[in-house]
């Protein structure tokens, strides 16, 4: 299947001169959405991946995270901005091209010697999965890799990740 037939190219958005690579359309796309799935967790296991918890970041890393876990019969830890858990929090702060942000993760969510991948529904420049990855690191946690739906090449965001595997299902 060829999944870029299912992301909507949104020109000019946010700002202009940015592509937008919308994932609703795929989504709502009830053959495209098990094929994401279906694919994600066979390169999962075709990389030998064997994972305590599959951690995704707010909020789209959710949307394929979870089932990604439950697929991989696994836990599946959400990363969130700033005031979202209700719990005591591991935080980091990382730097954006304008100013910083912050992510955060429970502190009962995982321990020192979980392995993890982390999930996103696309890497650009690579800022949060990055950060997320030295927030478990700094934990304890073994980052075993990384799983996007979308990569955006020319913005060399695989070079600022660890030196893991990295599963892509589709580049732009």
């Amino acid at each position: 299947m060829d999944l870029k037939t299912l992301i909507r190219n949104i020109p000019d958005f946010p700002k202009p001169g940015i592509m937008f690579r919308d994932i609703t359309t795929l989504l709502n796309h009830p053959e495209g959405l098990r094929y994401t799935i279906d694919t994600l967790t066979e390169k999962c296991q075709q990389a030998g991946f064997k994972p305590d918890h599959i951690v995704g970041m707010e909020s789209r890393g959710f949307l394929f995270g979870v089932p990604l876990a439950y697929q991989l019969n696994t836990g599946f830890i959400p990363v969130r901005k700033p005031g979202k858990l209700p719990a005591a929090v591991h935080t980091i702060e990382y730097e954006l091209e304008y100013g910083t942000d912050t992510l955060e993760i429970h502190q009962d969510a995982i321990a020192a010697h979980h392995k993890v991948i982390i999930v996103d529904d696309l890497i650009a420049t690579g800022g949060t999965a990055k950060a997320t990855a030295e927030l478990l690191q700094k934990i304890g946690c073994e980052v075993l890799g990384f799983a996007f739906i979308i990569e955006l090449v020319d913005l060399a965001g695989r070079q600022k990740l660890p030196d893991k595997p990295i599963i892509t299902l589709v580049q732009y």
